[in-house]
């Protein structure tokens, strides 16, 4: 048979559309390559990872007493007391730590029992219902691997925590010159290696320290003590000996604070934390013919205004005209003085409470706010004056202090960990913006796309064209050298 040349014109027409072809096709493939990363990425961004800390927790052994001229024993396991490295106070077994309950779970998906009824006497037994199958758990997603980015910080292995208790007084404090007690504080190492910890106090005005070992004045009130060493994980306790003036109840409310410093050789810097107490009077001083109560105060975790209740009660035989009157440390406030009450300064308020009758008891209500810096001075104390005016005899006057606490004193700061920048490729959840929620990057991907589109529907529309023109022309001449 003979062959068929095409044309000169018709070979030409085909060379250019090839190339064009092959083009189109390449941008587009590429355009959409290099474009749907991107899209995945703004559609999907990555998961904020979750940090939970937790802190090993390791009571300590014996009790050993060291004094300032005493040669420290060594330490010999971690659970042991921590060892003094210069003159410390005496160590005793911290108070044992308690955990609330765990609450009750339930599967959060778990279809409710299937409820039976009795069947009517004589009759069949009616059959249980059957119990439809549980819903099939969805597949977790997979999750990506963060975006490259500079290695975060290796964390800090310093780490120091105080609690204290209170000083409460007995009713004997009323009765003598002077009283002596003790304030126990506990110290927790909180780090991830063996800390050198130092403590100091502050002690209000009335109070002096009674002789604690190894702890001397610094003037102002403060007093320094010498230093432990404690492994990682260690509590021990410290019982700081103190006097308490028999006048200093004319100065309530009271109230002290012990900070605690720890360092580690090739650590760099230094963990500190502090925390106050209370120094807490009973109603006194004792008069027949009066009563006085005060509630605590407590500021949950949010912060929020909390109430002080006080019950003033009339012992006597006789009816008397009650006032009522509250003094907070600074940073708490009574905002909105209630009716019968007003604002005598910024920390104090008075109330009239009527008149109370023999035998019976007013109560009064108060709500106290507190800025979060005095929240994270808790424990304080405030003081309540009552006083009773009878119609006949003499007025009669007490007072007492009550203890204010907050859960941010003792809250754990979050830890979160840095978010990825935006030149990394990943967007942080709820950034869209308008447009429907679309992000600049999304308007940008979709456009990109369209236009890839169409060049790949106009290669294929040229390239169809083309073998079109050459199907439906005129069929070329056999050339004259063709061979049967």
């Amino acid at each position: 048979m003979a062959r068929v040349k095409a044309s000169p014109g018709d070979r030409a027409e085909g060379r250019r559309c090839a190339p064009l072809l092959a083009t189109a096709l390449a941008l587009g493939l590429f355009t959409t390559l290099a474009v749907g990363p991107v899209w995945a990425n703004a559609a999907t961004p990555d998961a904020d990872p979750t940090v939970v800390l937790t802190d090993p927790v390791s009571e300590p052994g014996g009790d050993p007493e060291t004094t300032p001229t005493e040669e420290p024993p060594p330490t010999e396991e971690p659970g042991g007391d921590p060892e003094p490295t210069d003159p410390a106070p005496e160590t005793t077994a911290p108070p044992p730590e308690t955990t609330p309950p765990a609450p009750e779970t339930t599967a959060p998906d778990a279809p409710p029992p299937p409820t039976t009824t009795a069947p009517a006497p004589g009759g069949p037994p009616t059959p249980a219902p059957p119990v439809p199958p549980a819903p099939p758990v969805p597949p977790a997603p997979p999750v990506r691997p963060p975006a490259p980015g500079p290695p975060a910080p290796a964390p800090n292995p310093l780490g120091v925590q105080v609690t204290t208790q209170d000083v409460t007084l007995p009713e004997a404090y009323w009765n003598a010159a002077s009283t002596d007690t003790t304030l126990q504080v506990t110290v927790h190492n909180t780090g991830t290696t063996a800390q050198r910890i130092r403590l100091s106090y502050t002690l209000p005005a009335g109070l002096t320290d009674a002789g604690t070992k190894g702890c001397a004045a610094a003037g102002g009130g403060a007093y320094r003590c010498g230093a432990w060493t404690a492994e990682a994980g260690v509590r021990f306790s410290a019982l700081l000996r103190l006097r308490v003036d028999g006048t200093a109840w004319r100065q309530m409310p009271l109230a002290g604070s012990v900070q605690v410093v720890a360092d580690a050789p090739g650590a760099p810097g230094e963990a500190t934390d502090d925390q106050g107490f209370a120094v807490l009077f009973p109603p006194g001083p004792p008069v027949p013919g009066i009563g006085l109560a005060a509630d605590e105060v407590a500021f949950d975790i949010s912060g929020a205004a909390s109430t002080l209740t006080v019950r003033l009660g009339n012992t006597g035989s006789v009816d008397a005209a009650g006032r009522v009157e509250v003094v907070l440390p600074a940073g708490v406030t009574v905002p909105t003085p209630p009716p019968g009450c007003v604002a005598v300064e910024e920390t104090r308020t008075r109330c009239d409470t009527g008149l109370v009758l023999a035998g019976k008891t007013a109560e009064v209500r108060l709500p106290v706010e507190a800025t979060p810096q005095a929240q994270r001075e808790a424990p304080l104390s405030g003081a309540v004056i009552g006083q009773l005016d009878p119609r006949s005899g003499q007025t009669r006057q007490v007072q007492m202090s009550f203890r204010i606490t907050a859960a941010a004193a003792l809250a754990t700061p979050v830890v979160s960990p840095p978010a990825p920048t935006g030149s990394q490729g990943v967007l942080p959840g709820g950034a869209a913006g308008g447009d429907g929620g679309m992000t600049s990057v999304q308007r940008t991907a979709i456009i990109l796309i369209v236009v890839s589109t169409l060049l790949v529907v106009l290669a294929l529309t040229l390239a169809t064209t083309s073998l079109r023109r050459r199907l439906s022309g005129p069929a070329a001449e056999p050339s004259a050298n063709s061979v049967d």
